[in-house]
């Protein structure tokens, strides 16, 4: 992550002077505006690069009838799946709760996954949903800059 080592070169010693309580708001304000970058990306279906993702599967015209018509991952990126974690030390984005971890890694690396009981492999096309856009380097370095001009 070359794009943060500007960050620690300019903002490491301001940040540490500020009090454990100071770094957690700071932490948590972050991660907050974080995942809502993240969630205003992935409802645009697009990958942090800015490419769209790959579209689902084509279904045969005998299996059209349950398809999903909505948004790829429009539920998964909710809070309720896609937990922030704040700490003095440090602020964490991660899926949490049942089977959103794995669908979360299969799809971000591109994995093959077991999906039906007669073990039949799918393999998926990786749809990055983390990661970090320029826009996202910028708003964290106006982040910081603002909380310690408080």
């Amino acid at each position: 992550m070359n794009e943060f080592k500007r960050f620690e070169d300019r903002l490491t010693g301001l940040i540490e002077s500020l009090s454990p309580s100071g770094r957690r708001r700071l932490s948590a304000e972050l991660a907050k505006r974080l995942r809502q970058s993240q969630q205003r990306r992935v409802m645009a279906q697009k990958a942090p690069d800015g490419t769209p993702y790959a579209p689902r599967q084509q279904q045969s015209a005998r299996k059209k009838t349950g398809r999903v018509k909505r948004k790829m991952f429009a539920k998964l990126i909710t809070s309720r799946f896609l937990h922030i974690r704040a700490s003095p030390e440090q602020a964490s984005m991660e899926f949490y709760g049942g089977k959103s971890p794995k669908i979360a890694s299969v799809h971000q690396f591109g994995l093959s996954e077991e999906t039906r009981k007669d073990g039949k492999k799918i393999h998926y096309p990786a749809r990055p949903l983390l990661g970090f856009t320029g826009e996202d380097v910028q708003m964290i370095e106006e982040i910081i800059l603002a909380h310690l001009d408080r």
